[in-house]
């Protein structure tokens, strides 16, 4: 035993947090206006209730005044751009008191959370003893979860054979654990011939399960992998000495992997809002078809989805990647 400093170690207060530069407690259906002093740069500003975010960019000469509405329907994808002194107007359109959160996107660069350092490949492989105690369950903030499957691959086993068949499914499994670990993502657990893994950020997942699904489809014979993603909560917790993660997060991103032809990516609302893959999809010309579906464990509920695939143009073009 030793003697220690007494001191506060908590960041939980906004007072404590540089990178939080407002924060308001508005109940369902409240509003209220609030001068905010912002430095240059961007921000994002969400609730603790609901999925996702808006993006703010203060510059100079940005509009004075902005109205900042948190509705149940998702936030819009569109980023405004205010002055460094601007009059923000927060309403809560929503049924439920909502915490709204402004925050400076710069803080993450000198940060790491739980989240983040567990879906990194490097992580996994250094630390793969690391792990929660048995029984032990932690929330580990937003991340986002892909799962791949083989398309077909009964009878590319029938076809082949058993032991050509699976030194070819081993050859897609180091495609994809390059592919994830390229994009700072980290492969959870293979189940069969289907692939597990989680990423800090929905664009990283998404152009990391393109770059395989070309490269698999390119190879002789080709291979044609399913997709599905989803963004949101998890809960982390040790199965089988390894770091999973379970949650309505991981059921749903699982579900949407079935939806897939083996030559598209279904991803979620959450996903297709996300600022970064709206630019994303659109730098890359992808083609993008929203549709609904109801799936298996959340049969009172239709989703929203999207289904997004290369054009047969995008794949012509010499030299160009995802």
């Amino acid at each position: 035993m030793r003697r220690v400093e007494e001191r506060s170690f908590c960041v939980g207060g906004p007072q404590l947090t540089p990178h939080i530069v407002a924060q308001q407690l508005l109940a369902a259906g409240d509003r209220r206006s609030v001068m905010v002093p912002l430095e240059a740069g961007r921000y994002r500003l969400r609730t603790l209730g609901l999925a996702g975010g808006r993006f703010l960019v203060a510059t100079p000469g940005g509009a004075q005044e902005a109205t900042l509405t948190a509705e149940s329907g998702g936030w819009p994808r569109v980023e405004l751009e205010v002055s460094l002194a601007p009059t923000l107007r927060f309403e809560n359109a929503t049924d439920a008191e909502q915490l709204f959160v402004l925050e400076r996107t710069a803080w993450s660069d000198q940060a790491a959370t739980a989240a983040e350092a567990t879906t990194l490949q490097v992580f996994r492989d250094l630390f793969s003893s690391e792990l929660l105690r048995p029984g032990e369950r932690i929330s580990v903030g937003s991340l986002t979860v892909l799962f791949t499957d083989l398309r077909d691959s009964t009878n590319f086993y029938r076809e082949v054979g058993d032991a050509p068949a699976f030194g070819r499914v081993l050859d897609h499994f180091e495609v994809l654990r390059e592919a994830i670990a390229g994009e700072d993502g980290a492969l959870v657990k293979t189940i069969g011939d289907a692939v597990m893994a989680v990423f800090r950020r929905p664009v990283s997942a998404l152009r990391a399960i393109l770059d395989a699904q070309r490269r698999l489809a390119s190879g002789a014979p080709p291979f044609y992998l399913k997709a599905g993603m989803h963004h949101g909560p998890c809960i982390a917790v040790t199965m089988n000495d390894r770091l999973d993660y379970f949650g309505s997060v991981v059921n749903m991103a699982a579900r949407l992997e079935r939806l897939s032809s083996g030559e598209d990516v279904i991803i979620s609302e959450v996903v297709r809002q996300d600022p970064e893959v709206a630019e994303f999809l659109l730098d890359n010309r992808l083609a993008v078809e929203q549709f609904e579906a109801q799936l298996r464990g959340f049969d009172r509920q239709r989703f929203h989805l999207w289904r997004v695939a290369r054009s047969p143009a995008h794949e012509d073009e010499p030299g160009r990647s995802s």
